[in-house]
Parts: C-alpha cells; structure tokens; sequence
C-alpha cells in the first residue's frame, strides 16, 4: 500500500447509465487540486466508449470488464466510484485487494441495506419512466431533474444531450445495468483498501442511510453533504474535493459529519 502523500493513480467511475463525459469538469478539478496524483476515467461496458457492446446484468461481470481495461494502469490504484460506480469500485476492491489501495464511494448502496432505501420508491417510478422515453432530449432532463438538487447550466444541459446522441445508451443496456444494481450484494468481509464514503442528504433516489450502514459495518468515514443531490460531484464537486484533500493526501481521514437529518 502506498504511504500518505505518495503518488496514487486513481480511477473514476460513473453510474448507471452515465460515461466519462459525464464528469464534466470534475477531473480537472481533481487534477488541479492534487497534482501529484494522476486521474484515469474507465467507462462501464455498454456506455461511453464502449457503447456498442452488451453490459453484462451482475456487478461482478461488470468489474472484470473495467479490470481488463484498467490493466496497463500501474498500481496500487485508488478507485472513486458514483452510484452504480461504487458498487463496481466495491466488487473491485473486494476480489483484488493486492491492487487496490483507496476506496471512495459515492451515493452508493449495497444489498446490505433494504430495497426501498436502495432506490426509493418515489424514484423508481420517475426513473423506469425516463428509461422508456425515446427522445434524447426528454431522457436527459428527467435524469437531471432526478440526479441534481441544483440549478443547471445550459451548457451541462447541452453536454449531456451530446453525449447521449454521440454515444447513446440502449434500452437493453440500461435494463441490464439496473438488474446489475438491484441484485448487488457485496461479501460480508471489510476490503483491505482504505476508505471513505460520501452521501447527499437530499439524494431523491438512494437513501443517504446506504452509506451510513456501511459505514457501521466497517468502520467507515462518513461525511454527509446537507442539501446536494444524487449527482453530488454535478451539485457540488468543491465540497467533494474538500473531503478528499483530508482524506487521500493528508494525515488524517475526514470525521463524520453528523449535522444530517
């Protein structure tokens, strides 16, 4: 495992549904603020620039697919995953704990936690509705209505409507990209990676609860951002770069934040 403030090549997963693109500016950001670390961005099967191929429908088939694309990236690797990202990030850390040295998790959950906090019921009926719409355009507003508690640019508007009809992710992927989610279930044993979790309080779609209960098992930071939404690094990546500042390159992990609901 690296010592505190060597370089770590870190790599970032998005979520379901999501590709590189839709990191924004968020890797430079990161680049910016650590610039002794180097960023890799991996798509997930079926999304990004692996569009055309069929997303395998566990999480596990998923992993060994991101694996063999990140082989000629030296380790030890810290992995930084979204949503669906960091159950990929998880399983990874889990099966190859020899590679992967730093864990960062993202709005995610488990089968550790119940179904109607792993996707609240509130949301599943919007998001199953924005998975059948045929337009690009209404697909992509509903994703942010859905993802983000903050006013959107334009500009990330238009980005995303770009990605989607550049790279567009099918119907069948998306299913298979959902069943991978709702039927995860990491093994009970703590990875050897050092972690850190982070959740949004006003995440309409995962119950910030996931996290904390993870958190339990494995003694786990927590930080809670107040208000932001499922897509906390589209809401406020500053923030998430502040808790990775103490956490990945300083001397000590970031404390729970405890001002949560």
């Amino acid at each position: 495992m690296p010592a505190e403030g060597d370089p770590v090549n870190w790599i970032l997963l998005r979520g379901l549904t999501r590709e590189k693109g839709h990191w924004g500016d968020f890797r430079e950001r990161l680049a910016e603020a650590f610039p002794q670390q180097r960023f890799h961005v991996i798509d997930l099967p079926g999304t990004g620039e692996y569009f055309r191929e069929v997303s395998p429908s566990t999480i596990a088939d998923i992993r060994q697919k991101v694996q063999a694309c990140a082989a000629p990236i030296a380790g030890p690797v810290g992995l930084l995953g979204l949503s669906m990202g960091g159950m990929v990030a998880l399983d990874w850390a889990q099966a190859e704990p020899e590679r992967v040295a730093r864990l960062v998790l993202i709005n995610t959950s488990t089968g550790f936690s119940p179904p109607w906090q792993r996707m609240r019921p509130a949301a599943l009926g919007k998001a199953l509705g924005v998975m059948v719409r045929r337009t690009p355009a209404v697909r992509e507003r509903g994703i942010l209505a859905l993802t983000s508690n903050r006013p959107v640019t334009p500009e990330v508007k238009e980005n995303w409507l770009a990605i989607q009809q550049r790279r567009p992710v099918t119907f069948r992927n998306a299913v298979a990209q959902l069943r991978a989610a709702a039927s995860y279930r990491p093994s009970s044993a703590a990875p050897a990676a050092r972690a850190l979790l982070l959740a949004s309080a006003g995440d309409r779609i995962v119950h910030w609860h996931c996290s904390r209960i993870l958190a339990r098992r494995w003694q786990w930071p927590l930080a809670v951002h107040p208000d932001a939404g499922h897509d906390l690094v589209l809401d406020d990546p500053q923030w998430v770069v502040s808790r990775l500042e103490a956490f990945a390159f300083g001397n000590q992990a970031p404390a729970p934040d405890v001002s949560v609901p």
